[in-house]
């Protein structure tokens, strides 16, 4: 059953992610805290990210654009870092609060409180209009780098923000998909760096072929987006993926996952 779910979601975010240049991140993680704890859903989510980044880049490296990618994506991996410190340092606070229901026991953690939190401001980059369709002047790549980053490496959500600030960039479709997955895995292999010492914690206890799969499914939709990239995104999915998350977060800032 984990396999499916997990494999299921890498496939169809890896495939949306072609076509609104964010997906993965956002959605893979709450399908491994599903299965895992918050922390090693996060740099479970950062492995498959930053493999399908690399893979994505084999596809399409031809049309990176340089000064793009230097602009947005060093103050991205400087932050990237910031970022995954953060997470962190969150990881070892005390609960915040804990209670019975229905003869369970909850404890809101300030890590699920946070990623919970971001997970519905991201939520509503699917579904609200203005937010969605966001633009930002290109003088402003630089902040857009350093505020991708930081989130991604918080929680892995570094895709809305990074289309909002790139979208008026010029680049065309196959250059934006391309010079967004190299500022995504210049993001990744810097939060990378920072969750080694959870990776090197927690790789035992890992569910391998589970991360394995993940991969494999995350290959597979990139593969497929990239046959399909000339197709817009359904906008019908994007508000079931909205209402998955808003659910999702509810649970995590609750303390019930």
């Amino acid at each position: 059953m984990e396999i499916l779910v997990v494999c299921l979601v890498a496939l169809l975010a890896s495939t949306l992610t072609f076509f609104s240049g964010f997906g993965l991140g956002t959605l893979l993680l709450p399908a491994f805290a599903l299965f895992m704890p918050i922390e090693q859903a996060v740099a479970a989510t950062a492995v498959v990210h930053l493999l399908n980044g690399l893979f994505k880049l084999a596809l399409l490296h031809r049309h990176i654009d340089r000064a793009v990618l230097l602009r947005f994506g060093l103050p991205a991996l400087l932050a990237a870092a910031l970022g995954a410190w953060v997470l962190s340092l969150l990881g070892t606070l005390p609960v915040l609060h804990a209670y019975t229901a229905f003869g369970h026991d909850f404890a809101i953690t300030p890590i699920k409180l946070v990623i919970g939190l971001l997970l519905v401001v991201f939520a509503l980059f699917e579904i609200v209009p203005a937010l969605r369709d966001l633009e930002f002047d290109n003088r402003w790549q630089p902040l857009g780098g350093a505020l991708s980053g930081f989130f991604g490496g918080l929680a892995g959500m570094q895709g809305a923000l990074r289309s909002a600030f790139l979208s008026r960039s010029g680049l065309e479709k196959q250059a934006f998909v391309a010079t967004g997955s190299a500022i995504a895995c210049l993001i990744d292999v810097s939060r990378l760096t920072v969750y080694g010492g959870t990776l090197a914690r927690v790789f035992g206890t890992l569910d391998h072929v589970l991360l394995g799969c993940a991969v494999l499914a995350a290959f597979a939709g990139a593969w497929l987006g990239n046959r399909l990239l000339k197709k817009t995104t359904l906008r019908g999915l994007q508000r079931v993926v909205a209402a998955t998350l808003f659910v999702f977060a509810i649970g995590l800032i609750a303390g019930a996952l």
